[in-house]
């Protein structure tokens, strides 16, 4: 009985520390993922492009990836404390200029919230 609970309370506190899935399909997220790579790049070898590149976004702050030059209205809610979580990845998918108004990026986000879920999943896979 004693292993078991400690099985168990090992098993919690390992799902705790473990950073949360986003709830979408990786995989979906990667052919959603085709209308940012005009500008955004991901995986090995990735490259900042007009965008920076997104290996290590999800839980990451706003504003440092290295080499690239990000609008003023980036570099001062970056100085703000503005992290990619899940919940503001959501939000500036959906409308990145009302999340990061006066940003660089002109695309006007993603409408169906599966497509958003997809895409956030899919880059947790290059944590």
């Amino acid at each position: 009985m004693k292993y078991a609970i400690s099985c168990l309370v090992a098993a919690v506190g390992l799902a705790l520390a473990s950073p949360a899935l986003a709830e979408g399909d990786a995989a979906a997220g990667e052919k959603v993922f085709k209308k940012c790579k005009a500008c955004h790049a991901v995986g090995d070898g990735a490259k900042n492009k007009v965008g920076p590149a997104l290996n290590g976004i999800i839980d990451a702050p706003a504003g440092q990836v290295e080499g690239f030059k990000y609008s003023k209205s980036m570099v001062e809610l970056a100085g703000g404390g503005l992290v990619w979580d899940e919940e503001t990845l959501t939000a500036f998918l959906t409308k990145p200029k009302k999340v990061v108004p006066k940003t660089k990026m002109s695309f006007a986000g993603l409408r169906k919230e599966a497509d958003i879920d997809n895409v956030i999943a899919y880059l947790q896979s290059f944590q």
